[in-house]
This record gives C-alpha cells, structure tokens and sequence, in this order.
C-alpha cells in the first residue's frame, strides 16, 4: 500500500497516542510522559514510556519504539494496510484508492477466495456425508471432537476424480477458477482437468485474517504415494509465507505472550482443543526467513518443536542456521526437543496441556542449542583442533547481521570456550584474619582497644583518597558519558538524575546542561544534544573522557551500545554509585560521632561502619568490567 506521507501524518495526527495505547496498558501520567507496564514483554517495574507530544512510545527494557500505527500492527497482529484501515475507518477518514491495475488484481484475487471458500465448505459437507464415513471414523479416534472439526473447517475429498469438479461447475464457479486456486490438474499434454485431491482427510489453510487460501490433504489410503499433500503455489497461496492456523494463533498468542511452532496439522489441532492455542505449523518445508518475522510479530521468542530423534535434532539445526542473520535485539527463538517417541498431538493426549507446558518452561534458548550443535562430537584435545572449533565457531557468529547481538554472542561463546578449556584448578583458601585483628574491638585480655584514628576514610580508594583514582571518579565519569552517548536515558531518569552532586571536576556542567536539554521538552537525540553541550561549553568534558582509556572496557556507555543495554549499565551505575555514597556517608557520620565522644555505643556503630565499608571497599577492588549473563548485567 504506497500512502503519501501527508496522509499518514493526517492519520496519527487524529489519534492521542496515550488513549490508543490506554485501551491496552494502564498508563499512569508523569509530567510529559505516560508510562506503564510494557505490552511486548514482561516485567513488574514499569519501563513503557508514551509522549503524546511526540507521538512515539518506547519501552526502555526491550527497545520496542513506535507510532499509533506500529503499536497497533504490534499488538494486534495486523499488517501494514490493516493498521491504516482499522485506523482510518475510526475517525472517518478515506484511504487513497490504489491504482486501477491493483484493483483488478484485488478483485481477483477476492473473486478466487470466494472460490476456496465455496470449496471448503462443500469439503465440510463431505465430511459428514455418508461418503465420509471412514475419514470421520479415523479422525474422531485421534481424539477430535465434532466442536474442534468445526472450529478448523476440517473436510473430506472423495476418491472421484471430478467430484469437486463438478460439485462446483453446478455452482457456476468456472473450471479456471478451479484449476487457478490448485484444486483442479490440467494435464499439460491436454486432456480433461480432474480434482488434485482425492481420498484424503482436508486441512484448510487460512491466510492472517482467516480466508482460506489452500488446502493441505491427509491420505487415507496406504497406497497413496504421498501421506501429504499441500496445494501448489497460486495467486493466494504461497508456502514460504504462510503458516497453518495463523489467523487463530495471533490473537491466542498475544495473550499468552507467546506462540508455538509444530510439525503438523494435527499436532496444531490437537493442542488447540487441550486449551493451547497459540501453536502454527510450518507447511512440510523448513521454516523460511518469512514465516520467523511473521513468528516475530506474534512473540519475540517463538518456541520451535521439534521429535527428539535425529531427524528432529537436524531440523533444529537448520532452523538455527535460517535464524541466525536475522537475530536482533530482543527477537531470538527458543528449542523444545519432544521426548523419545513422541510428538505434541500424542503427549498432548495422554497426559494433558501440563505436560507440554512443562517442556515449555524449559525450553532451550538458541544460544544454547547453537553452541550444543557447533561443539557436540567436536575433538579438541591439542591446539590445532581447538583452534580449528574457534575458527568454526566465530565463522558462524559472522553471519548475525546486527552488531550488538553478534558481538554478545562472541563474548559468550567466548566465555564458554573459557570454560570449557580452563585448567581445572582449585582456588587455595585465602587468608583469613584472627578473631582479634587490628579491626577488632577488644584485644585478646579483653581490654578495649585505643580509639581508632579519625581521617581514615580519606585515604581509602572508596573515599577519594590521594593513592590513585577513586572508584566513585570512574563511576560519575561513565555516567555523565551514558548520558551523553544516549541522551534518551535522561526521558526516565530526568529527576534522579538531577539530584545527582559529582566530585570530579566539570561534571556537574555537563549534567545540568543535560538536565536543562530534557526540561524543556527538546530533542534528545544525539546530535541535538552534544549541539547543546558544545554551545554551553561543556562539551570539552565529554571529549576528555571518551579519550580515557581505563573507560574502554565499559562498552555500554559508548554511542555504538544498543540503548536497551546503555540503560542497563546506566542503571547498574547508579544503584552501584548511591551504594557507595551512602556507605561513605554512614561512615563519616560513625567516623565523627565517635571522635566527638567516644562512648562505647559510638564506638560500636564506628566499628560496624568501618567493616561495612571495607567490605564494600574490598567488593569493588574486584571489579574490573561487566558483562553480560542472561540478557542482563552482572558485576565480575
């Protein structure tokens, strides 16, 4: 759909975002914004943030950003033009006409729809029919009911080889509708066109919004030459883009927050009637680069399902292989292997939804399943064999297009080879101090010890001390530089980051020249920013500390760090720093109070003061970076 973008502005414009997205998240107002708790992924702290003003949301935890069109595409499960008809037809707007070939096109193909639609129908009937009776027979012993046959439209083909033929020529419906939809075979060297499906249990197959497009056949005979048959590509049809029980999948997978992909119809069927409605099957092929975005709009993480045999365990493979150039922040997938013996239809029956629910809770991410299928039976037991896994390993990781993703996959992946080759030493014990150290209150006689000697924290790394760079120096460096490369942060964190009193030199300016960019409601994208910085004088800072090498390792808080992992470092950051800062002031206050009067209560709240901080001092000497463990950050 080619929509000018006036009219698309015209359209966004007639809508506050707040009231759209309010039908579905409650949204409390915070100044400018309106936040919530995010519809695209789960969380308890609220990180969903709307602007009307603007006329975007962002979620701040997964990095979804979008228009009224985006959220509804998103949330509803709808393409592009659905969006804009939903839209339109709600505050009376008029969608531009597409171009007289398009709607010739367009009527066609509603003019072929009406054709399976007919076909399905008379499938049904079929079903029922006396000349249905065994494939009736057969699919209630798989354990259907009549209420779920229903649901999925589920028909019956006789064995002639023109009863479809002529069932639908007596409904005026033309023998090129027929053979243009799939359903009848004209033999190329001429002769009498005859139906494609014949003796078969019929599977419709329904495009997003639930039209039927196609039809998939399963044999009842032994002889048949094929136990499935699907139509041939069409005008409607295409295989590669298309998904069996999508249109019943999306608005199930949305609620459940998830979507589940099997091998077969029945499978599909079989879970929908225990209740799990969210599965889709891929139609006899691998799943293509299509069907995983039209996966990804439906979930983030889609849950393959595969047999646990071998064949299962290769499929698995190529579906990691079709997946891993397309991976992005927050879209990946995960594995569920079928236990020995068994698919999802016959687990499903014999011990119920819980059962496939517990494998879904346990479900591999592709991480794992990618490391498991690049290092199973791999021998690296001499330098040039684990060099030559390295070599496979990193070749693989090449092929994900998204920088941020593939450059975390090669830490983890090279934090597993870490692991795995790592001499297998154990840590000696470390020294432990005695019960009477020069820290402790009471020597051994019992007698109290001297007063310890006021100014002690002045001369801990902790406390600013003279001896080399404090930690606090690192840490209000690399927040003010978080801030700078992704001024965005500032949109939650306007008023904490306000309060924030620095020590080092010059960061002060910087932030309260972010701050005053923030309040008065302007852009906050980069370059409107170090504009600011640079009019205000302040921009000089920010340069001095990105030319700080002892800053490198800190990759989150540079420009090229994804913004859902700058705001995790950010955060991190700030709860790491108001830690310290509130370790330091209990001391001082301990500190001075026992210097002033040096009772044994005071001098109890300075010992226990003292320890905390030490503790905390000794914490952060071992911090030399982060990383990344589960999506989220932890300190080494």
């Amino acid at each position: 759909m080619a929509l000018s973008p006036q009219f698309l502005d015209e359209l966004k414009h007639r809508f506050t975002l707040s009231d759209v997205v309010g039908r579905q998240v409650k949204l409390i107002r915070r100044g400018r914004e309106s936040t919530g708790l995010c519809p695209f992924h789960s969380e308890k702290t609220p990180s969903f943030t709307v602007n009307d003003q603007k006329g975007f949301y962002h979620c701040f935890g997964c990095g979804e950003h979008g228009s009224v069109l985006d959220f509804i595409m998103k949330t509803q499960g709808m393409t592009f033009p659905e969006a804009v008809e939903v839209l339109a037809g709600e505050v009376g707007m008029d969608v531009p006409k597409p171009s007289r070939e398009e709607i010739e096109r367009q009527k066609e193909r509603a003019s072929l729809a009406e054709v399976m639609e007919a076909v399905s129908g008379w499938y049904q009937t079929q079903l029922k029919a006396q000349v249905g009776s065994r494939a009736y027979d057969y699919i209630k012993r798989r354990g259907l009911t009549d209420q779920t046959l229903e649901r999925f439209g589920m028909g019956f083909a006789p064995a002639s080889r023109s009863a479809l033929k002529d069932a639908m020529m007596a409904r005026d419906i033309g023998e090129d509708q027929l053979i243009e939809t799939g359903m009848l075979i004209k033999p190329e060297g001429g002769g009498t066109s005859y139906d494609r499906f014949r003796d078969r249990l019929m599977f419709p197959i329904t495009d997003r919004q639930g039209r039927v497009i196609a039809f998939g056949g399963r044999a009842l005979s032994k002889d048949a030459k094929a136990k499935y048959l699907n139509s041939p590509e069409t005008t409607l049809f295409h295989k590669g883009a298309t998904l069996y029980n999508w249109a019943n999948a999306r608005a199930a997978s949305y609620d459940a927050g998830q979507v589940m992909v099997v091998e077969g119809y029945m499978d599909v069927i079989a879970l929908a009637q225990a209740g799990i409605d969210y599965a889709v099957a891929p139609l006899g092929t691998a799943l293509t680069e299509e069907q995983i975005s039209h996966l990804w709009q439906m979930a983030d993480e889609p849950i393959l399902s595969f047999d646990g045999d071998n064949a299962g365990q290769r499929a698995a493979g190529r579906a990691v292989e079709r997946a891993l150039a397309m991976l992005r922040p927050g879209k990946s997938l995960r594995f569920l292997m079928m236990p020995e013996g068994d698919d999802p239809d016959s687990l499903v029956q014999r011990e119920g939804r819980g059962a496939i629910e517990a494998l879904i809770d346990k479900a591999d991410p592709l991480v794992s399943v990618l490391w498991s299928n690049l290092t199973t039976g791999v021998l690296a037991d001499t330098p040039e064999r684990r060099a030559g896994l390295e070599k496979k390993i990193f070749g693989r990781l090449a092929e994900i297009q998204d920088e941020n993703v593939k450059g975390l996959y090669q830490r983890e992946f090279r934090e597993r080879l870490f692991q795995q080759f790592r001499p297998n030493n154990q840590r000696g014990q470390q020294n432990q101090r005695g019960n009477y150290g020069r820290n402790q209150p009471y020597s051994p006689g019992g007698k109290k010890r001297p007063a310890p000697a006021t100014g002690l924290l002045s001369k801990t790394r902790l406390g600013r001390g003279s001896g080399g760079l404090a930690v606090t120096d690192v840490i209000e460096k690399l927040l003010v530089f978080t801030l700078a490369s992704h001024p965005e942060i500032l949109v939650r964190y306007e008023e904490e980051v306000a309060s924030l009193e620095f020590t080092v030199p010059g960061l002060d300016g910087v932030c309260k020249a972010l701050v005053e960019k923030a309040a008065f409601g302007d852009t906050l994208d980069r370059e409107a920013v170090h504009a600011h910085l640079e009019a205000a004088g302040h921009m000089d800072t920010v340069r001095k500390i990105a030319a700080d090498g002892a800053l490198k390792g800190d990759w989150f808080a540079w420009p090229e760090a994804a913004l859902s992992d700058a705001l995790t470092g950010f955060e991190h950051l700030m709860s790491r720093y108001q830690h310290i800062t509130a370790a330091r002031a209990a001391y001082r206050q301990a500190e001075a109070e026992y210097a002033a009067e040096m009772t044994d209560e005071n001098h109890e709240r300075f010992v226990a003061a003292q320890a905390a901080f030490r503790a905390l001092e000794e914490k952060e000497a071992d911090k030399d970076g982060y990383r990344l463990e589960s999506g989220r950050f932890s300190f080494i």
